[in-house]
């Protein structure tokens, strides 16, 4: 079901400046033949309001059904003012930042012009709605609104209205819709089934729809009802009213609801409870300790001149750098871990606390901060888990920290290639049946107790999606103790919607973790075995074997609030207290500095406060600017004549989008809804990882960022491939910035115009061939090819030791350079090329040779054929550095001796069992 619109909220601020231009024309045309015609339309629209307000507080149905009786009475010109400033709060968003400017009925005494320095100036309150659930006459809604009210402390920070919805369907609707819903009240026995669903808001509500009410009782109802909000929107506090006693309900419906109160006839302990609610979640440890600290007056007989400023202030010549970052930041640098403050390697007080409550928001059972970057919490995790001559599947083109890592932890990464996107030269993710074949073909040499864990990236620098869910129950079916590590560095903000969170590691481990140990699950395992025929192997988990075991990596920084190389590791494993725990403790001291930098920890802090009031809002608003850019190239003639951003179909295979979502716009359809896609899909796409094509113009992606964007317009990117560049909204996206990339982008359409008109005969021609080689003269992406026979964990199976390779090449008399013009010749000598170091061409950014693989002559071409800048490991003017032959023949009998020596171990234990 499609619309024209990719969210509700889109669609209201449409419906409401459409209603302002309305107003504002018919007050000129009243005696004009056209009136009826423009009465008619406007009335459409106020309509069209009334299906969508009834799920906010302001304006509110009430407030638009009073604006269609005084458009009946034929009120025109006070309508019109009245709209202008509704639109004006709407758009500026001072009813939520000043709701104080908000008269009970809004009867028009406020001035939009009058009042505009008081907005400006006066303290601004934080304000957020309260969802309440009961089937109340408007009598009595009014009367509970007024209870309420009456009850908020005039002169606090934090201030409500209530919103009030009759059904189950009605209160799930607001849920979505409504951004500024904090807390829920659900009273005992609400409607079934709305009555008041409209054609117009029908595509957006499909996850409400789907929920099937048939057979629910009305005294099960709130508590389900609880149940699917916490599902939806787990950051909300739940209350739950009723008379009746919950002994009939299971534990898990009832943690649903943060508090319930029986027979409740004052309000006021409910208000203390929503607002204590509000607080708790509001409350950063670290940080408050941090500006408390900064404020106590204290003199500094420890390390660090900078801490208070003293160094900086005194001085004659670096003031400025003061100036330019202020006295605070100064006040709040010390090597201090007490007086209020705490200690990152063994926090006991606030930051314990701001740990704690980051995994609440996140859905883990342990969050550890992280202060120098996502490439030291993977470094982390591995060394925690895996020990030396463990095997790790891996996805080839991961982050270099993961090779970097399995080198230290003495692992044997057994690579995973994803499927290759040629025409823009990137690789997408590992399908699912490459990674159970490899499973399987260790399991059949006998090495799949060997295996540890699985790691890949979720989502991939261009925004590929993991099926989560899926991808771990056919592993776990095959290795039902499997480790899983999420690589989620550009996906932390995943866990803040509902459509996204299906997708994240953490979500997927609780959810699975419940679905294994219930009845329902082990009854259908029974009959999933006794439905197998001889020799077939089972697809589902066995019950009484599998364990949850499930880390996530995730660059706070790049997603979400905090400061740069600001990190999280997330934990969902069973076994973490009594396996891993103290493993992990070495590890992170291992890799953490013993003076992290306070002001990091301090934001992420503040970033986890940040996403639990108001996270799912700005992530809903960040895929709305990548979705507002997406339908702004594709739309416009100019800019898609030279610029195309990728599609789902463009980046996923057919054979890997089961529901057929092949694009989330097109101009002839509108939008198509994502939500099944998501749920079902093998890969998904992210759409805030915005594409960008540029071959059509003829400029290299690295051009295109660097000579264009960056440098004539100050427009920051993410990276590039050969010919395009990935552009990324964030929880920091504006409208404005939106605006200003797609003028940028027309700008250069133009010159382009410009200049491919004064081109002649011939200049044309070499455009187009050089337009031609950027689109389809790709060189082709090479796959791994295999670890040399000196580097094999096992001969012939997956698995290479890429440690013992690397640090052979510490002996420089063991290597050797050869040029890459030459490397060609000696492969068709038949002689073995070897890399000794990790080879990563910037774009793609993986490496495209590990240490102890194979050169194949695929690689060499593609390295001939790369016109990048930057190849860490590779210097062109010396060569590809390689192992000699006598290193590998000495290696080669090293290897034989270690094998015969096994052989002879594994013979003697044999003879003394006997």
């Amino acid at each position: 079901m499609n619309s024209k619109h990719y969210n509700i909220n889109q669609l209201r601020i449409d419906l409401w400046n459409e209603l302002k231009e309305k107003t504002s024309h018919i007050t000129r045309i009243q005696q004009h033949e056209t009136f009826p015609i423009r009465l008619k339309e406007l009335n459409e629209v106020l309509q069209n309001l009334l299906s969508i307000e009834q799920y906010f507080s302001f304006p509110g149905a009430p407030l638009v059904r009073k604006t269609i009786l005084s458009v009946e009475k034929g009120e025109f010109k006070a309508v019109s003012n009245q709209v202008a400033e509704i639109v004006y709060l709407l758009v500026s968003d001072n009813y939520r930042t000043h709701p104080e400017v908000l008269s009970e009925k809004f009867n028009g005494s406020y001035s939009t012009d009058g009042n505009k320095e008081k907005l400006s100036s006066g303290s601004k309150k934080n304000y957020f709605e309260v969802l309440y659930v009961e089937d109340l006459s408007s009598k009595e809604e009014d009367i509970i609104k007024n209870k309420f009210k009456e009850l908020i402390n005039p002169h606090g920070t934090l201030t409500y209205d209530v919103v009030v919805q009759r059904s189950f369907q009605d209160a799930l609707i607001c849920l979505f819709f409504n951004y500024n819903i904090q807390a829920a009240c659900i009273r005992y026995a609400p409607l079934h089934i709305s009555t008041n669903i409209t054609k117009l808001i029908k595509p957006f509500i499909q996850n409400v729809l789907k929920i099937d009410l048939k057979g629910v009782s009305d005294s099960d109802l709130g508590p389900l009802l609880g149940k699917y909000i916490h599902q939806f929107r787990p950051e909300l506090d739940i209350y739950y009213i009723t008379d009746t006693s919950l002994t009939h309900l299971e534990d898990s419906t009832l943690k649903a609801f943060r508090r319930i109160f029986y027979r409740m006839e004052d309000l006021q302990e409910l208000h203390l409870t929503i607002i204590s609610g509000i607080n708790e979640r509001f409350e950063t440890p670290f940080y408050t300790a941090l500006t408390e600290y900064s404020k106590k007056p204290t003199s500094v007989f420890h390390a660090m001149p900078i801490s208070r400023g003293n160094s900086v202030f005194k001085s004659r010549w670096i003031t400025d750098f003061g100036e330019f970052y202020g006295r605070n930041v100064f006040l709040a640098e010390t090597s201090a871990t007490n007086g209020g403050l705490d200690s990152l390697l063994q926090p006991k007080g606030p930051l314990k606390r701001a740990q704690e409550k980051a995994a609440k928001a996140y859905g883990a059972e342990h969050t550890f901060f992280v202060t120098n970057g996502t490439s030291t919490a993977n470094k982390i995790v591995q060394q925690a888990l895996i020990k030396p001559g463990d095997v790790v599947l891996v996805d080839r083109d991961c982050h270099k920290s993961h090779h970097y890592g399995l080198v230290l932890a003495g692992a044997f990464p057994a690579y995973l290639d994803s499927y290759p996107i040629q025409e823009y030269s990137m690789y997408g993710a590992v399908p699912l049946k490459i990674i159970k074949d490899r499973l399987i073909s260790l399991s059949k040499a006998g090495r799949l107790d060997k295996v540890k864990m699985l790691l890949l990236t979720n989502c991939t620098f261009d925004g590929l999606v993991y099926n989560v869910e899926k991808v771990m129950e056919e592993v776990l079916a095959i290795k039902p103790d499997m480790v899983f590590l999420w690589d989620e560095a550009w996906f932390a903000f995943a866990s803040f919607t509902y459509t996204y969170k299906q997708r994240t590691g953490m979500y997927v481990a609780q959810k699975l973790f419940n679905k294994y140990r219930s009845k329902e699950y082990k009854k259908k395992y029974k009959e999933h075995l006794a439905g197998l025929k001889p020799g077939e192997l089972p697809t589902m988990p066995d019950p009484e074997k599998v364990k949850i075991r499930v880390y996530a990596t995730q660059s706070t920084h790049k997603t979400l609030s905090s400061f740069r190389q600001g990190s999280m590791i997330q934990v969902w494993d069973e076994e973490y207290s009594r396996r891993v725990a103290d493993n992990f403790q070495e590890s992170y001291m291992t890799h953490t500095t013993t003076s992290p930098n306070y002001q990091i920890l301090a934001s992420l802090d503040a970033g986890r406060r940040q996403v639990e009031l108001e996270g799912y809002e700005l992530v809903e608003k960040s895929i709305e600017m990548a979705m507002i850019l997406r339908s702004k190239v594709q739309d416009h003639p100019k800019l898609s004549k030279y610029f195309h951003v990728l599609t789902v179909k463009d980046l996923i295979p057919n054979a890997y989008r089961q529901c057929g979502l092949s694009e989330y716009y097109t101009e002839e359809d509108g939008w198509d809804r994502m939500e099944e896609a998501w749920e079902k899909d093998e890969f998904v796409l992210d759409p805030t990882k915005v594409t960008l094509s540029v071959g059509k113009a003829g400029i290299t992606g690295d051009a295109f960022k660097n000579s264009y964007l960056m440098d004539r317009f100050n427009i920051q990117v993410n990276k590039t491939s050969r010919n395009t560049v990935l552009l990324m909204t964030n929880i920091g996206t504006t409208r404005g910035s939106v605006t200003f990339l797609i003028n940028a982008l027309l700008q250069i359409a133009d010159e382009l115009d410009e200049s491919n008109r004064s081109l002649n005969k011939r200049e044309s021609e070499i455009s187009k061939k050089h337009i031609q080689s950027l689109i389809h003269d790709v060189p082709p992406l090479p796959d791994f090819s295999y670890f040399h026979r000196s580097f094999q964990a096992s001969p012939g199976v997956p698995g290479g030791n890429i440690r013992e390779a690397f640090f052979l090449a510490y002996e420089e008399d063991l290597c050797e350079y050869i040029l890459l013009k030459d490397c060609i010749n000696e492969l068709k000598k038949n002689k073995e090329l070897v890399s000794t170091s990790f080879v990563i061409p910037y774009p793609p950014g993986f490496p495209i040779l590990v240490p102890g693989q194979v050169v194949s002559e695929e690689i060499i071409r593609f390295m001939i054929a790369l016109d990048v800048k930057e190849i860490h490991g590779y210097r062109a003017e010396l060569g590809l550095k390689v192992f000699t032959v006598e290193a590998l023949n000495r290696k080669n009998t090293i290897s034989a001796m270690g094998a015969m020596h096994a052989m002879q171990i594994a013979e003697s234990k044999t003879k003394s069992k006997k």
